[in-house]
């Protein structure tokens, strides 16, 4: 059975990243290693992940050698650092899919790379990334930074999880366990 991920904010080659996120690799070779390690430890080659933007700081050949090594299909949304280069150079590196805009994933989700406003009576949960170890607290946000999930994608099964807990401890009674 093909299962959803949700991710983003990898910054593939992106040195400064580990001293931005105090993430703990030695240099961008091990970080590399190891979020392609934890990638295809959590996904199937049947499974389909969302990668909520700013995939790789690396040139065309390197980024598609990583994609290549990555499983499940793969969908992108542009993030800020991934617009500098054009939808078909994404796609020839290797993504399946790139989206320019969010993406609305089973009516009830909307797919961003920056966090959206969303109050409480808006009936969406945004999953987003870009804030890296920030979070916005409530149920109407959930964010994939590979800061908050051990460097792997987050399935769609334990977002639900983690969604239907905030609301029973929040007390609110919302429709999130009919989507």
């Amino acid at each position: 059975m093909t299962k959803n991920f949700f991710t983003s904010d990898h910054h593939f080659g992106h040195r400064a990243i580990m001293e931005y996120e105090s993430r703990p690799f030695a240099d961008t070779e091990q970080m590399n290693e190891s979020m392609i390690a934890a990638w295809n430890e959590a996904v199937g080659q049947e499974d389909r992940v969302f990668h909520l933007g700013d995939f790789s700081f690396l040139n065309k050949e390197e980024t598609s050698r990583i994609l290549s090594r990555l499983n499940g299909y793969k969908t992108l949304i542009l993030g800020n650092h991934d617009r500098g280069r054009s939808r078909s150079w994404w796609l020839e590196a290797g993504f399946q899919e790139v989206s320019e805009n969010g993406i609305i994933f089973k009516e009830f989700f909307l797919l961003t790379h920056e966090p959206l406003y969303m109050n409480r009576h808006m009936p969406y949960v945004n999953v987003h990334g870009h804030i890296h170890g920030q979070k916005y607290e409530g149920n109407n946000h959930f964010n994939v930074c590979v800061e908050h999930w051990n460097y792997k994608p987050v399935s769609f099964e334990t977002i639900m999880d983690v969604l239907t807990s905030r609301e029973a401890q929040m007390g609110n009674r919302s429709s999130l366990s009919e989507s």
